[in-house]
């Protein structure tokens, strides 16, 4: 069944005219390539083929990408199957990635690579060039053109974003690239008719869900990741983290693994470099050995406050630099968003409509206040530790002999509960954010972020609370912020970068020596049943060591045996998988609050920190580039809730700092004259004076810099007046660029319309039709082909 007979008969379908208007427009700079390409050269130049011709340039890279490629393209994904899928899922699935966008599919180029005998199969995935332009269209992804502005990329102006001595190819990025195949993926979405998975009753699906996602969940497929470009990645690895002394290069990094992978190392470069400054005043502190916990609690007041408005502003640069500044919330669903499919009042597009009230009842109704209680638990366990060990330390002051370990095993024993706890809370937060069905992927990533940083505020702040203001002893406190930010910072380094190296390196050698990779096969479970592959109908093609998928998939071509892809994805596959910058900005974000929440007891610890992130930065470099699965790219425009996260600890820093110094009995014997109740009032109206600062700083520091602003503004004003051109041109306009027609008299003449851009694609018009110069339109009754294709009737266009 056709998508577009999925949709109801009395609405259009806007996307699928949309994507077909660009497949007409692609066609028709192709088709006019290909006409000029059958005149003579000098034909060719005159119609603006020749050299130094960048719109000739454009239209004859269209004309090569238009050809069916020799060679199969570079693979930008890998999807593993399980080798127990069902024989008819797996042929519905594979059918699915490379079928047309009608039916469903996604439209995109795949091999199988040759496997053993008993293992599951591997596709490679890639898209063809045009593919990548039409996709990019859609998505809106903005790129620079010729004016310096950046803009929506449109394949009609396609000549407009190619700068000199720029290739076609080149136009969109490799990040970009491996984003638009995992966006094809992901959005598979199930149609009326698909009420089931093939094979499998029991795994039913609703209209509008995302397919790969649901195979991901019910392990039908093993994984889908991926490869990287060894090449590239060699390149990069010599700028980045073997450039010791070197700038990092954000903008090589963003083109490889994408916007919010480049954006986490340009916050943590930006944010090094700022804590030079409290870096400086540390050290003099310790040097002049003075009292300085009232300077300490202004500075850091001012220092957080500049610096977060400071990145917000290279935020905005950022984003209008790479095109991801008009990202919003009306903007792409994501792959787990679903509802009732209807057409999109905004988009037109035909999606899954979710009423807003019921996330917002969710969240606040539900999810918030099992967050909470989560917390009061974590805050509860903290205290039992500390209570624990003061009980018997109070006992060993007594004369009860007991050891030293045993005083510390309740620290011990909490240490370990903090790490249980997270991981549970961790995939509870997951499910709560994935049930509150929020509809794109950064509203979803916002809100499970913030579930995550309450939890782990408690678990990684609450001690140090009430070490300061319960216990009282600034000497535990200075002590514990130095083991915080000095031993566990080098723990996280030596466990993010070394410890999957070693294990990578060593971890097979010791299995095979103790011989325990059968025993180990016996504990896997199989996911779907225990059934094996014959029994689900997938058949295993010829003699063992022949490839897999030979008698189920004859119309996928396999990889050739001696390509080196093969080997990358088999070894890449085995690689630790990297789940996004949420643990590197918490890192940064437990730091941040180690430096400053008290850091009028502890100056020093900024320098401490500064030595932390030199080391962080090629740490987090080469995991990326030699631990971890290549990362799929994504589209960001800011930090989302960690900026909020971050500001919400400057706030709290200011109440910390003021609450310490009213604790300092230096500054107490300044005014020995003022009672208790009166110095606490002091300090309060110094914390309210504070805060109104940091509060005026906040409104008077434009989030946008004046540039962006006025760039942004000179966009929208050409675009009105590019609307305003548009509007104003005659609805029977042809422009002819036939060459040669004297020597061709049957040379196609191609006009383009306002109301339809690629009419050469549902009516040719010939010299006979051109009637001694007029244009004849087409007959009463005509129906486009698009139209036809797409299942709707339209009126005859008349002039």
């Amino acid at each position: 069944m056709k998508r577009a007979q999925s949709l109801p008969e009395d609405s259009p379908e806007p996307r699928i005219s949309g994507l077909w208007d660009i497949h007409d427009r692609l066609k028709h700079i192709g088709g006019r390539i290909g006409s000029m390409s059958g005149s003579d050269g000098d034909s060719f130049r005159r119609a603006g083929g020749g050299e130094g011709n960048t719109q000739g340039s454009a239209t004859a890279e269209i004309l090569k990408m238009r050809e069916e490629p020799v060679t199969f393209p570079p693979t930008y994904m890998v999807i593993k199957f399980s080798r127990h899928i069902h024989g008819k899922a797996l042929v519905w699935l594979v059918d699915k990635i490379t079928g047309k966008r009608l039916d469903g599919g996604a439209e995109l180029l795949v091999r199988k690579q040759p496997q053993g005998h008993g293992e599951g199969l591997i596709l490679h995935v890639s898209a063809s060039s045009i593919k990548f332009l039409e996709v990019a269209e859609e998505l809106e992804i903005k790129k620079k053109d010729s004016q310096g502005l950046v803009r929506e990329f449109t394949v009609s102006q396609l000549e407009d974003f190619l700068l000199d001595g720029m290739h076609v190819q080149d136009l969109i990025t490799t990040a970009d690239k491996q984003y638009i195949v995992r966006h094809e993926l992901e959005n598979i979405r199930a149609l009326e008719e698909d009420t089931h998975v093939p094979g499998y009753p029991t795994l039913t699906l609703y209209e509008g869900q995302s397919i790969v996602q649901v195979c991901l969940h019910w392990q039908l497929l093993d994984s889908i990741y991926p490869l990287h470009d060894l090449e590239a990645l060699e390149k990069l690895g010599n700028k980045w983290y073997w450039a010791l002394f070197e700038n990092q290069p954000f903008e090589e990094i963003r083109m490889y693994f994408g916007e919010a992978v480049a954006l986490y190392f340009t916050f943590l470069g930006f944010y090094t470099t700022a804590l030079l400054v409290p870096m400086v005043l540390g050290i003099l502190q310790m040097l002049l050995s003075s009292e300085t916990l009232a300077f300490f609690c202004v500075f850091n007041v001012l220092w957080v406050t500049l610096f977060l408005e400071a990145w917000k502003r290279k935020c905005s640069e950022l984003a209008f630099t790479w095109g991801t500044i008009g990202m919003t919330g009306l903007d792409e669903p994501r792959p787990n968003y679903h509802g009732t499919m209807a057409i999109d009042t905004i988009t037109g597009r035909y999606q899954p409509q979710f009423p807003k009230w019921k996330t917002y009842l969710r969240m606040y109704a539900v999810s918030f206040p099992i967050v909470f209680l989560c917390m009061l638990g974590a805050f509860f366990v903290m205290l039992v530790s500390f209570w624990t060990e003061e009980y018997l330390m109070a006992r060993r002051e007594r004369g009860v002999r007991m050891g030293r370990l045993l005083v510390t095993l309740p620290s011990i024993v909490y240490t370990a509960l903090v790490y249980i706890m997270n991981t549970y809370y961790r995939r509870l937060a997951t499910h709560l954010t994935e049930w509150e069905n929020h509809r794109t992927q950064s509203q979803f990533d916002r809100h499970r972020v913030t579930k995550l940083v309450l939890f782990e505020f408690v678990n990684n702040f609450m001690s140090l609370f009430y070490i300061a203001f319960y216990i009282r002893d600034m000497d535990m406190l200075r002590s514990q912020l130095a083991v915080m930010l000095i031993i566990l910072q080098a723990i996280n380094n030596f466990q993010e970068a070394m410890l999957p190296l070693l294990i990578k390196q060593y971890g097979k050698r010791l299995l095979r020596l103790l011989e325990l990779d059968s025993f180990f096969g016996l504990l896997s479970e199989d996911p779907t049943g225990g059934k094996g592959g014959k029994e689900h109908g997938y058949v295993e093609g010829g003699e063992p060591g022949n490839t897999i998928g030979g008698g189920v998939l004859p119309h996928i071509l396999p990889l050739s045996r001696d390509d080196p892809r093969i080997a990358q994805a088999t070894e890449e596959g085995e690689m630790e998988n990297y789940e996004g910058t949420y643990d590197d900005y918490l890192e940064m974000f437990i730091q941040f609050g180690y430096v400053f929440l008290f850091s009028s007891v502890f100056p020093i610890a900024a320098f401490w920190a500064v030595f932390n992130n030199i080391l962080e930065v090629r740490a987090d470099a080469f995991k990326l580039c030699r631990v971890f699965q290549r990362p799929s790219a994504r589209r960001v425009k800011d930090t989302g809730a960690w900026q909020r996260a971050f500001e919400a600890l400057g706030a709290l820093s200011i109440v910390t700092n003021c609450g310490l110094l009213c604790m300092s009995p230096q500054l107490r014997g300044l005014a020995p004259d003022l009672t208790n109740v009166e110095w606490v009032l002091l300090v309060v109206c110094l914390e309210h004076v504070l805060l109104a600062v940091r509060h005026v700083l906040h409104e008077a520091i434009p989030d946008v810099p004046g540039w962006v602003r006025l760039a942004l503004a000179k966009i929208d004003y050409q675009s009105k007046q590019a609307l305003k051109h548009e509007s104003g041109k005659s609805f029977w306009k042809p422009t002819l660029s036939t060459p040669n027609r004297d020597s061709n008299p049957g040379l196609p003449v191609i006009c383009s319309l306002v109301y339809c851009e690629s009419c050469a694609l549902d009516h040719t018009a010939t010299e006979a039709d051109l009637g001694g110069g007029g244009f004849s339109p087409p007959p009463p009754g005509y129906v486009p082909v698009r139209a036809q294709k797409i299942g709707k009737t339209k009126e005859a266009v008349t002039s």
